[in-house]
């Protein structure tokens, strides 16, 4: 049986992947993944104006960054349109549906007359059983359900629990309209059952439309998905998430600096959790996840959080593997091109990489880690920045004046021998080891703050370290 799951992610194209859709992409992908299932990809994109190909390729690229493959190729809806038109055929034959003449002038009637004498404002069923014969001339019918009008719909759901809808309270809503296009609830049904989806996971803002769709789906005599309405993303204020909060998109994440495994592994504890594990391998999110551990109650988005496990993840990411995704965030930051372009370069993509284990130490973003960097590229004779200037003194000047000929006579360019050459130094002119290391860093990187000195004289190699260093020398 584990071997039969599927599940899909059915995203409207928006021009993004939202956080919310990317995390209940990830629930679907390790649903499938830890039943040997399969995950696969329906882009809903009936909505033609909206429905770009620069949007779909947006959203793909979203998932394809945070590693969520899917099965098989993606499914357009709207390629599936005459599909939908012949599932409709066949209700009418049926007679679980029927065509409707009314015009929305009628219906609009209708629904205020059920108001002022408080009924719930719907369509009140006017040609469930007439007959074709009375069908009035020039106008296109709408096709509607024909819903069972006693009795009750139930949606067992796997994280909501057991949901009873009165039948009374589902009207005979439009599966067809009078220009032949389908609705989102009769496509999205058909769609499911022709691609073998066992499972729907998605966010409980669909739960409204379980019971409708779980009517088409009798209907027609197939097999109801088993549902899964998860809850959904709060901002810290306990508001819907949006873009007042911050970055709702995950190519917006993905360009302020965060790791793709970090957002996994906090997208999953949104909603979802496994004991007191916060920090969980893809591994053991696959191994572990399960719909019993998904709750009801909305989940609460914490920036402050993600940039403390992404800070984890920087730092316990190998250093090659680091700076392929620092390349692939360069890429798409502002003013990355220009790194970009220094990095290209192999002996430049080399002395990176000799930075990173010191850089990912103090940065809890690529950001952060780009902005520590920024030395290794900057050019002779480097602009101080206002704390390097104070620091830069006439003493501090005479300081560098004899760091440079007691680091030339360094022969093994390494931390040790360095930072032994540097306290001989300061213990010799009686100088706390800070009088001396604080116009050295300055001297080094422009700046009055920077990753450990040892480090920076690593990575920029002898010749250039020197060169720095004599540049503000007095």
């Amino acid at each position: 049986m584990a071997q039969d799951i599927v599940t899909r992610f059915a995203p409207s194209p928006t021009g993004f992947l939202h956080i919310g859709g990317a995390r209940t992409a990830l629930f679907n992908w390790l649903f499938a993944k830890h039943h040997g299932g399969k995950m696969l990809l329906r882009i809903e994109d009936t909505d033609r104006a909206r429905s770009t190909q620069e949007a779909v390729d947006a959203l793909m690229d979203g998932l394809s960054w945070l590693g969520l493959d899917w099965d098989g190729d993606p499914i357009s809806q709207f390629s599936r349109v005459d599909r939908h038109k012949e599932v409709v055929d066949q209700m009418l034959e049926n007679g679980t549906a029927y065509r409707c003449y009314s015009t929305p002038e009628e219906v609009d009637a209708m629904r205020e007359k059920a108001r002022a004498e408080g009924r719930p404002p719907r369509y009140d069923g006017t040609w469930r059983d007439k007959d074709a014969s009375e069908a009035p001339e020039g106008i296109d019918p709408v096709i509607r359900l024909k819903a069972p009008q006693n009795g009750e719909t139930v949606v067992d759901d796997m994280v909501q629990g057991r949901v009873v809808i009165p039948n009374k309270d589902l009207d005979d809503f439009v599966l067809l309209r009078s220009d032949g296009t389908p609705t989102y609830m009769l496509a999205v049904v058909v769609d499911d059952h022709d691609m073998g989806i066992t499972h729907i996971i998605r966010g409980v803002d669909h739960l409204t439309n379980a019971a409708r769709q779980t009517l088409i789906f009798n209907a027609n005599g197939w097999d109801v998905p088993k549902m899964a309405h998860i809850p959904l993303i709060h901002g810290p204020d306990g508001a819907k998430l949006s873009k007042r909060h911050g970055a709702t998109g995950a190519e917006a994440y993905r360009a302020l600096g965060y790791l793709p495994q970090a957002m996994r592994n906090y997208l999953a504890r949104l909603g979802w959790s496994h004991g007191d594990e916060e920090i969980m391998s893809l591994e053991d999110m696959i191994k572990w996840f399960g719909m019993d551990a998904v709750g009801q109650s909305a989940a609460r988005f914490d920036f402050k959080k993600l940039e403390n496990l992404n800070g984890h993840y920087m730092r316990a990411t190998d250093d090659a593997e680091l700076l392929e995704h620092w390349k692939v965030y360069l890429a798409h930051a502002d003013n990355g091109a220009a790194v970009l372009e220094w990095m290209s370069d192999a002996a430049n993509a080399q002395t990176a990489l000799t930075a990173l284990p010191g850089l990912k130490e103090r940065a809890k973003t690529l950001v952060e880690l780009t902005d520590s960097a920024s030395y290794l590229w900057r050019q002779r004779p480097l602009e101080n920045d206002e704390k390097a200037i104070k620091i830069l003194t006439d003493d501090a000047r005479a300081i560098l004046g004899d760091l440079n000929g007691v680091l030339s006579g360094v022969a093994d360019w390494q931390a040790e021998p360095l930072e032994a050459a540097v306290k001989a130094y300061a213990e010799d002119k009686d100088l706390k080891l800070g009088k001396v290391a604080q116009p050295l860093r300055a001297a080094l990187t422009g700046r009055g703050t920077s990753p450990g000195i040892y480090d920076v004289l690593i990575a920029l190699g002898r010749d250039e370290s020197l060169a720095r260093i004599a540049d503000q020398a007095a």
